[in-house]
């Protein structure tokens, strides 16, 4: 056997991005090419290195960008190429997904591989629409069927499974249903139809056996959908959780930096949202460290160090482990403007002195009150472009304030976005406002609504000319998200 690379088949699992397998998700880590197909979340494709080579090859109803001799040939010729290759397959691989034949192509050429399972549909559907496809109540068998050629079934044998799941099924189930009504399955049968399952625009039709393609044709349901037949159905209304959520069917754009929209994003879609990340902000250091390089080599003559974001804590730490110095020249007290910053300052075992009432430079500035300054060195290492309020106002009270750029906010290179369906535009600060406005301008949020941080991002909303749906009352991405709940369900 030749010596190559290894090709591994990943179920990407049936939609939503947190459903792949741990497994999964450290050989996408690793993977130098990525070939993936039309159900698999395209979100998964950002947890491949940036140089990996990402190759659709993904096919729907009449349209194929690559014939499966073709994919398996790519398949061959990258492992060939000594490369780490995932393929990675909306739901499971050997589940109506043909990677059987992959596989076999694979072992032919003698190429190693590896087959590492997912969650597939049926199973990510009957947890997400509340349809458990087993129930000691109603059903012990379980059987799954192809409908892409229904006379190639026998329905009076597989027509009778206690809980039928039918793949592929959506534009030949009025045929499906009349084959298995002749057969003697009773039309009153519970049927369910799901499109883009476990996704927050999961679409479901519920209706019977005798209805369920009239329904299917009367809300306009298209392919890729998975069709559920049995008593089970009839247990939706109560075990539903996921159409539930407070979020579920909101489309909400997050554009913080990207290396800090996760966790927001995470948080929507645990309440039902798609989230979706447009960085229009990255962050630098600063173009000339010659001033923050000077305030860390006196920093043991600071009576206070306030920081004003988590990104000042980063890359003053940063620039300080580039020194000769650490934290144990930190002899000031500290103050942060928030409980986010203030976290970045206790992962490194620091006690935080003072946290304002509120986040914003005028709470912080009052939050001072109690605190005699005359004379007092202040550190205040922040982004290039800020408000001078908080510098101006401890110099009255008597304070000597080094402002000093800690790191600088770019605008990075964006692709296009579409925004015609989303529901929520988010701002976490001025400049996400106004760079957002120079990559898009402010037509394309006309049609959405914006929810804000707080007031002084709110100004700058305003100042384009955009109204604020919702401002945050606590000014935290957790604020934020709480507005958008308590604005209740909004659709495009």
């Amino acid at each position: 056997m030749k010596s190559t690379g290894r090709v591994y088949l990943v179920g990407a699992g049936p939609g939503d991005p947190d459903l792949i397998t741990h497994k999964g998700r450290m050989l996408l880590a690793r993977a130098d090419v990525v070939l993936y197909d039309h159900l698999a979340n395209a979100a998964l494709l950002d947890l491949a290195p940036p140089h990996a080579e990402r190759i659709y090859v993904g096919k729907k109803k009449s349209a194929h960008s690559h014939t499966q001799e073709e994919i398996c040939a790519l398949l061959v010729d990258r492992a060939r190429a000594k490369r780490t290759v995932v393929r990675l397959k909306g739901g499971d691989p050997y589940i109506f997904g043909r990677g059987g034949e992959e596989v076999e192509a694979l072992a032919d050429a003698g190429v190693a591989f590896e087959v590492v399972p997912g969650v597939t549909s049926p199973l990510g559907i009957a947890a997400y629409t509340g349809v458990p496809l087993t129930h000691r109540d109603h059903t012990s068998v379980v059987t799954f069927v192809t409908g892409h050629h229904p006379e190639a079934i026998d329905w009076g044998r597989v027509g009778h499974a206690e809980t039928l799941v039918i793949y592929m099924g959506l534009t030949t189930i009025r045929e499906i249903a009349r084959r298995m009504m002749e057969n003697g399955r009773a039309g009153a049968t519970p049927a369910m139809a799901v499109r883009w399952g476990t996704r927050t625009r999961q679409q479901t039709v519920v209706g019977t056996l005798a209805d369920i393609a009239d329904r299917i044709e009367g809300v306009g349901m298209k392919p890729p959908a998975t069709i559920v037949i049995g008593e089970v159905v009839g247990l939706r209304d109560k075990l539903s959780w996921f159409e539930k959520l407070p979020l579920f069917g909101q489309t909400v754009v997050v554009t913080r930096a990207a290396g800090q929209a996760g966790e927001f994003s995470a948080k929507l879609r645990a309440l039902g949202a798609e989230a979706i990340e447009m960085p229009v902000i990255a962050m630098q250091p600063p173009a000339d460290p010659g001033p923050l390089d000077r305030a860390i080599a006196e920093l043991e003559s600071y009576d206070w160090v306030i920081f004003t974001s988590a990104n000042g804590v980063r890359f003053f730490l940063e620039r300080l482990d580039g020194s000769r110095r650490d934290l144990r020249a930190l002899r000031g007290r500290l103050c942060a403007i928030g409980p986010t910053t203030g976290k970045a300052l206790e992962a490194l075992h620091l006690k935080v002195d003072l946290i304002p009432a509120e986040y914003v430079a005028e709470s912080l500035v009052a939050a001072f009150a109690d605190f005699s300054l005359e004379g007092k060195r202040i550190l205040l290492p922040r982004a290039a472009v800020a408000r001078d309020l908080i510098p101006e106002e401890l110099a009255k009270r008597g304070a000597r304030v080094d402002v000093v750029e800690a790191y600088r906010t770019v605008m990075p290179e964006v692709p296009v976005w579409n925004l015609e369906h989303v529901n929520w535009v988010t701002f976490t600060s001025s400049s996400t406002v106004n760079h957002f406005v120079a990559l898009m301008g402010v037509e394309v949020l006309r049609g959405a609504r914006i929810a804000s941080i707080g007031p002084v991002t709110s100004g700058t909303i305003r100042s384009h000319g955009l109204q604020v749906d919702v401002e945050a009352r606590v000014f935290t991405v957790d604020g934020l998200m709480e507005g958008i709940v308590e604005a209740g369900p909004i659709y495009s």
